[in-house]
């Protein structure tokens, strides 16, 4: 049996917090199949939802992530690749090949494609995105109660105005990428 496992991040953009990836590979029996759909294009209530459904019927996943102090230390493009292969080695069971959505593949011990919108054209992508929003904003959450002020479970760690004027009231804390530019010039204040 040829098994597929797709590989997909969130947390590349957000000025901080881990980037986070997962890898799914499906069951041909799994009743949800064909209905999976980008973690962008559904609501919370239902990703979470969706969340639980792929931990019961998929045949394997994992998570993995890159921390900001990995983020900083070799940018995040290769945090990113970095936290891709952990989560394809972290699978419990091994797949035949493996699609990432994006335009670059991790070095990986698989044959390996990109797929650039494969969120939107490939299942198991659309399931990892998923998977990977689920457990990122949890963690998010988690950065909140850890660093109160900066409302990381409002926005996730993206670099919206409330979030600006955090860092401008209370400066960076250790969730934050310092390498990313307006981290930077924050601390330069």
């Amino acid at each position: 049996m040829s098994l597929l496992a797709g590989v997909d991040e969130v947390g590349r953009g957000p000025l901080a917090g881990p980037v986070v990836t997962a890898a799914v590979i499906l069951s041909p029996d799994d009743p949800y199949l064909g209905q999976y759909r980008d973690s962008k294009k559904v609501s919370e209530h239902k990703r979470l939802k969706i969340y639980h459904h792929i931990r019961k019927y998929s045949l394997a996943y994992a998570v993995a992530q890159a921390s900001v102090e990995e983020i900083d230390r070799i940018n995040i493009l290769h945090a990113t690749m970095l936290a891709m292969r952990r989560a394809v080695d972290a699978l419990p069971v091994q797949p035949s090949r493996v699609v990432v959505d994006g335009n670059r593949c991790p070095e990986i011990a698989y044959p390996v494609t990109a797929v650039i919108g494969g969120d939107d054209k490939i299942q198991e992508i659309a399931a990892a995105s998923i998977v990977a929003k689920v457990v990122r904003d949890r963690l998010m959450q988690i950065l909140d109660m850890r660093h109160p002020g900066y409302q990381f479970s409002r926005h996730k760690g993206y670099g919206t105005k409330v979030h600006m004027d955090a860092l401008s009231a209370l400066g960076i804390c250790p969730a934050h990428r310092a390498s990313f530019a307006p981290v930077a010039r924050a601390v330069g204040k």
